[in-house]
């Protein structure tokens, strides 16, 4: 657990969860009232809930459907007793209670979440964005995108980044669904590297922006 942004209005605390793979959850506090959102369900359910208990929970938020992401979904689901929200291009363990499309909010507490559709490692896959501080997914990993399948898929997750992410601040700071926090700045500086070479045109997988 770490504390990773807080200011006068939120609290950002990166939750990594061991399992077979290392994800990052994320628990959003309303400074002024103690709402939170947990965002996405890695595995650990008790390590989350824990993390909740002096919170007033009011959302679980997930990014995409991936298996790391939702391993403990059933049991903080039904312990926590709060609308489910995701993207309905993402299938989940069981339906959720809210569908979120690009430009949607999410407000709890003084806070408000836009969400942002960035398909390309899954097909639903969002982020959201509130003021200066970016819960990214596997979308936008420190140095790269997220993992895709097919060259197809790598253009469209660009294509993703580069109509929603890229135009926020340059101070914006990025909390990934792997890893550690990055800056959008540094991001930007290395995305134009990338897109100043040529690629092959069967590109795909695990990309880093400057040496793929």
């Amino acid at each position: 657990m770490a504390i990773v942004a807080e200011d006068s209005n939120i609290k950002i605390i990166q939750l990594d969860v061991a399992g077979t793979i290392v994800s990052n959850a994320y628990l959003l506090i309303c400074q002024k009232t103690g709402d939170s959102a947990l965002v996405d369900t890695p595995g650990e359910a008790s390590k989350l809930l824990e993390q909740m208990k002096d919170t007033n929970p009011r959302y679980v938020l997930i990014t995409h459907n991936h298996f790391d992401h939702l391993m403990a979904f059933d049991e903080v689901r039904s312990k926590l007793n709060v609308p489910v929200a995701a993207h309905p291009l993402d299938a989940l363990p069981s339906p959720p209670d809210i569908l979120l499309n690009d430009g949607d909010t999410v407000s709890f507490g003084n806070i408000e979440l836009k969400v942002l559709h960035t398909p390309g490692h899954t097909p639903g896959s969002i982020c959201f964005y509130t003021d200066k501080y970016l819960i990214s997914g596997d979308t936008l990993f420190p140095g790269g995108p997220g993992k895709t399948r097919s060259p197809e898929a790598l253009q469209q997750i660009i294509e993703s980044i580069t109509t929603k992410i890229l135009g926020l601040p340059d101070e914006t700071q990025v909390f990934s669904g792997h890893g550690d926090p990055t800056v959008l700045k540094k991001e930007k500086e290395e995305i134009a590297i990338y897109k100043s070479r040529s690629h092959d045109p069967n590109l795909c997988g695990d990309i880093v922006w400057l040496t793929s």
